[in-house]
């Protein structure tokens, strides 16, 4: 593997960070600590998203026809940290890093016509509706049922933790369409308009008092039969996909690590005490986090090179996922020994440093340990196929 970037991958680069440093400037007291609550920071972020969409970034690497530029998987990982560096608030991922490659490898031409350039362009806002009340690491004991009735299917259910579902136009999904095959055979992957009539939706509030998880509810919702992506009963095979590419893009919060870093840095140079560099513990613990941000990100790069390469990676992006999550939540966890009791104190205080950044990582990343699969499930995977360890 090849570490250093080609002189057009540098000049993307340039242009990304050019672009970045304009649009977010005017708009920096919400860039700072973007959580979308408010209509304000939502719409800042779809019309950012928009913009990026315009320029062919988001999904860099599609085809042309459904969108994209047909550039490289290594242009999109640049994008990727360039943005997560910035901490520019987009509304694209799930739709341009998780679904959107699904369908690529399992959508009909239609459904790729249909739904890949709105994608690509940050038109249409995509969720994630997996999760359900009794069904979270075990993603094949959903209840959520889908029967056939004339051109369509009839969804009933219920599915939880489904994140900006109350902002989001479709949802992918999976559903229970044969109640009699095993658990892992019987279930089907659909495309739901969140607009279809009995589709509605509760809002769930987090640690930090924001609204992004939702229940959603699907009382006899139709979907139709265009909607199925991939074969009927096939639907594991189709999930498991997503996963991957699911965990892949979480694993590109490397990058957010290497900011927060960063100004955990600047922070300490510019006070005395044991907040400062001048003590030897705290800069040995700073160094300590600076080898594993480079680290992650070597993960990340790994699995990137894979991909352009023609391999999907499985236990390689649990691997990035897994350390990258659990460097966010020890860097946090430095950040209050650092800050001490100011470390605790909320947004909009006027003592409050580095914009309350540190007190919501502390609380926020104990929660993406979970996204897109447990540390335990993670590291079965890596067991299980990475080093072909027999099942516990």
């Amino acid at each position: 593997m090849d570490f250093r970037f080609s002189d057009e991958e540098e000049e993307f680069r340039q242009q990304v960070q050019a672009f970045l440093n304009k649009e977010l400037s005017v708009r920096n007291e919400l860039v700072a600590l973007w959580k979308g609550e408010t209509d304000e920071e939502w719409e800042f972020a779809r019309e950012l998203t928009k913009k990026l969409g315009k320029k062919g970034w988001l999904a860099i690497w599609w085809p042309r026809d459904y969108g994209g530029l047909a550039g490289s998987d290594m242009e999109y990982l640049i994008f990727n940290e360039e943005t997560a560096y910035r901490r520019a608030p987009r509304v694209d991922q799930m739709g341009t890093g998780i679904v959107g490659p699904t369908i690529l490898l399992h959508g009909t031409e239609e459904q790729k016509t249909r739904f890949l350039p709105q994608t690509a362009r940050g038109e249409l806002v995509w969720c994630q509706a997996f999760s359900e009340p009794g069904a979270g690491s075990d993603s094949a004991g959903i209840q959520t049922r889908a029967v056939e009735d004339g051109d369509d299917y009839v969804i009933k259910g219920q599915k939880i933790f489904t994140t900006i579902a109350h902002r989001a136009d479709y949802c992918y999904l999976t559903a229970r369409t044969d109640p009699d095959a095993p658990k892992h055979r019987g279930i089907s992957y659909f495309l739901v308009d969140l607009k279809s009539p009995g589709v509605s939706i509760r809002p769930l509030i987090n640690m930090l008092g924001g609204h992004s998880f939702n229940e959603v509810f699907f009382d006899d919702v139709r979907v139709p039969k265009q909607n199925l992506l991939g074969e009927k009963n096939q639907g594991w095979k189709l999930m498991m996909a997503t996963l991957n590419f699911e965990r892949v893009i979480l694993a590109s919060i490397a990058g957010s690590a290497r900011r927060l870093l960063d100004d955990l840095v600047k922070y300490a140079k510019e006070h005395k005490g044991k907040a400062s560099t001048e003590d030897s513990l705290t800069r040995q613990k700073v160094a300590e986090m600076a080898i594993e941000a480079q680290v992650a990100r070597l993960f990340v790069y790994r699995v990137v090179w894979m991909q352009g390469r023609g391999f999907i990676p499985t236990y390689e992006a649990s691997m990035a996922k897994l350390y990258a999550d659990e460097l966010n939540f020890r860097l946090a966890r430095l950040g209050t020994e650092i800050l001490g009791l100011y470390g605790q104190l909320w947004e909009g205080s006027k003592w409050v440093p580095l914009g309350g950044d540190v007190q919501a990582a502390y609380l926020s990343n104990l929660g993406s340990l979970f996204g897109g699969g447990t540390p335990e499930i993670q590291r079965n995977i890596i067991a299980l196929i990475g080093l072909g360890l027999p099942r516990g």
